[in-house]
């Protein structure tokens, strides 16, 4: 199913991770509007048509919400000052959430129409605009308005409607992890966004694997998501293991945005002691041989980053990342083994290889 026949508005919301944020770079000049939606600074500005306004007053209007989400979700990445009138706007949260909880009851068993999915989309776009604005990002965390994103996030039906329901609450999501705050980290940390965005790490469309992998990614660049991760062999075992199947996909679909955050993943997790160790005997054979040298061939940033993951490893050898005879020839580990090798320490207890008792 190619992603690209989505709504226009999901297309620009769901850039890949990594591009430019879609999030407003200029913080809202002068006071947030009131209630009545007047204009900051008390004087409407050119650069927000009054007829925007109009809008999102609409979203409080049952009758005339569903026109107002298509407008104001088309028109948010032209307006800086979208999320603070959103957000400080009487009643228009409120709206939001009540189009987010209406389809709940649609969900299982399987009811959701590509019409109702695409209405919901435009306003979880518009949240998207409120989590990834500085001046709203911090007041959209502590109302945990994220967490009724989740029910979509376990959505398992593969349809094209729930596939987009899916993919536009990771885009809410990654807007917030987007922003590299420990705050969003350790409050991510104690939800179960993790769990979830590694199922759809196994079995997503790519672009769903694309973004659910960059979520993950951004939570181990911190200090604490890294930590967390990497504090059982549980957690650890399960993170490795989605990514271990993930790279044998790439062999039959290669993705070269999909690899890049792969990559970053596994050499994230190797700047831990334990999982680095653990990486040793269990990261993807294929990540060794050369097998990705030619998709990699013009992405530089990811090669070097693959170079230094084998390096940490201890396979420096593998670094070039080189060669046809390379690619011929078994992987080496470290000590000289071949990876038929390695399956047999593999079968020594996993707790003992990465060095500590599951909890």
């Amino acid at each position: 199913m190619s992603m690209t026949q989505g709504p226009p508005q999901q297309q620009q919301m769901l850039s890949p991770p990594g591009a430019p944020s879609s999030s407003p770079s200029q913080s809202s000049q002068g006071a947030p509007p009131g209630a009545g939606g007047a204009a900051p600074g008390g004087a409407a500005p050119s650069a927000f048509p009054s007829r925007l306004y109009a809008h999102v007053l609409d979203l409080s209007v049952a009758e005339k919400r569903e026109a107002a989400l298509l407008e104001l979700s088309k028109k948010r990445e032209d307006f800086a000052d979208l999320a603070p009138i959103l957000w400080h706007s009487f009643g228009t949260i409120a709206a939001l959430l009540q189009e987010i909880v209406a389809i709940y009851p649609l969900l299982s068993p399987p009811r959701l129409t590509p019409g109702i999915s695409n209405r919901c989309c435009n306003a979880l776009a518009l949240l998207q605009c409120v989590a990834s604005h500085p001046d709203t990002r911090s007041l959209f965390l502590n109302s945990h308005l994220g967490l009724f994103l989740y029910p979509f996030l376990n959505t398992v039906c593969t349809l094209r409607q729930y596939e987009y329901l899916r993919l536009t609450s990771l885009g809410v999501i990654g807007a917030l992890v987007k922003m590299d705050d420990s705050e969003v980290i350790n409050f991510l940390l104690q939800t179960e966004i993790i769990p979830l965005c590694l199922r759809i790490m196994d079995n997503g469309s790519e672009l769903s694997k694309t973004v659910a992998t960059f979520i993950i990614q951004k939570i181990l660049l911190d200090e604490m998501g890294l930590s967390y991760i990497c504090a059982t062999y549980e957690r650890f075992h399960t993170v490795s293991a989605v990514l271990t199947k993930m790279v044998r996909g790439l062999e039959e679909r290669p993705s070269v945005r999909l690899l890049k955050h792969i990559v970053r993943v596994y050499l994230r997790l190797s700047e831990n002691g334990r999982a680095r160790d653990a990486l040793r005997t269990m990261l993807p054979p294929r990540l060794r041989d050369g097998t990705f040298a030619e998709l990699l061939k013009e992405d530089l940033v990811t090669t070097r980053w693959l170079a230094a993951l084998l390096s940490n490893i201890g396979a420096a050898e593998a670094a070039s990342l080189a060669g046809p005879t390379q690619q011929q020839q078994p992987a080496a580990s470290p000590t000289g083994q071949t990876h038929a090798q390695q399956q047999n320490v593999s079968n020594a207890p996993a707790t003992q290889r990465y060095g500590m008792q599951p909890q």
